[in-house]
């Protein structure tokens, strides 16, 4: 019934139209066509600015991607995350202006982030153990991941969360303090190369060389023109553990200045995290600036084509951890492991041990 009575209005309205004047109908429907591109145009515009989508893990909101971000989050052939994330050679990033909670080439939300990270663990595993595998053959190629950041930006959870999608026999993982007595006895990248991976390792900095340009520089530690120097010495020395087969991945976990306070905050109202806070960083936060500038010029100077910074926004953690585990992936791809060759006779082993 509703039916029939949709077809009578329908008929209604077009006799209607047959019934207008000529130069009455022309106008309406040169009104109609002239509205077109106007809707059209109303529709691009609001799905630029559309409502932002919520973050399960800290309730922020977030403008949808671009489709080339979604697609490297689906896997659909998009840009590699890498050259998303990659500082440009001698070009300064301006750290004020990358969004900490932005979520650049990720999945759409938390789930679909640890979802996504998860799927990761095989294909990672996977390489890795070629990795280690081609090193019995002569394959000195490994992989030196290094992280850099405020406290709390979470340098600790990407070990626990990154690294732990790898088999821990194969890791050499590294966590630099103050120098010792010993330490500041010798030139400053003396104890990094005491920790380097070896041949079929993955190598995890927590910290590394480039706090000699970073809090030496703040705190002014060193004079000016050392820390100036020690720029130059770090290209050099990450040049030659690219020459020796080390792919270096450098990675800044860019938090903001509030959310560092919040995770602070959550130390103090947790008594079973006291252990993890430091009132030191309390007194960091004073020259929060100062920190900003000396990773921006760091990651300027020392961004190179041997040994790139990546910027990965970390006030989201799953994002933190789905887009290192992504840089990983991306690289170990290219490093591209192979099995070694077996060097005896497969048929003739397997008739021995059938024999026996």
């Amino acid at each position: 019934m509703a039916g029939k009575q949709n077809e009578k209005r329908k008929s209604a309205k077009s006799s209607e139209k047959r019934l207008e004047k000529p130069d009455k109908r022309a106008k309406r429907e040169t009104r109609e066509k002239s509205a077109e591109p106007a809707k059209n145009a109303k529709s691009v515009k609001h799905a630029k600015n559309a409502e932002p989508t919520k973050d399960a893990e800290h309730g922020k909101s977030k403008k949808p991607g671009k489709s080339g971000e979604r697609s490297a989050a689906e896997g659909f052939g998009a840009r590699p995350l890498r050259e998303l994330l990659r500082v440009t050679p001698g070009e300064r990033p301006d750290l004020g202006g990358i969004d900490p909670s932005a979520t650049p080439g990720g999945p759409v939300d938390k789930a679909a982030g640890v979802a996504a990270t998860a799927l990761l663990a095989p294909p990672l595993g996977s390489l890795q153990e070629r990795l280690y595998a081609a090193s019995t053959a002569g394959d000195r190629r490994r992989v030196l991941l290094v992280l850099q950041g405020m406290d709390t930006s979470g340098k600790g959870g990407t070990l626990k969360h990154v690294i732990g999608l790898f088999n821990p026999s194969g890791c050499r993982i590294k966590a630099f303090k103050a120098p010792t007595e010993e330490e500041l006895g010798h030139p400053f990248l003396w104890r990094i190369k005491q920790e380097l991976p070896r041949p079929g390792e993955i190598g995890i900095f927590d910290r590394s060389h480039y706090e000699d340009v970073l809090i030496a520089r703040v705190r002014e530690l060193v004079p000016r023109n050392r820390v100036r120097a020690r720029y130059a010495q770090i290209n050099r020395f990450e040049k030659a553990l690219a020459d020796d087969g080390v792919t270096v991945v450098k990675v800044f976990l860019h938090i903001g200045y509030e959310e560092q306070r919040a995770r602070l905050l959550q130390r103090l109202d947790n008594p079973d995290k006291h252990w993890k806070f430091n009132v030191g960083d309390i007194e960091e936060r004073t020259v929060w600036p100062a920190y900003q500038e000396a990773y921006e010029v760091a990651l300027e100077r020392c961004s190179t084509d041997e040994a790139p910074w990546y910027v990965v926004p970390s006030d989201r953690k799953w994002y933190r951890n789905w887009a290192i585990s992504t840089l990983l992936r991306e690289h170990l791809d290219d490093i591209d492991p192979q099995y070694p060759k077996g060097e005896f006779d497969v048929e003739e082993c397997r008739r021995r041990l059938l024999a026996s």
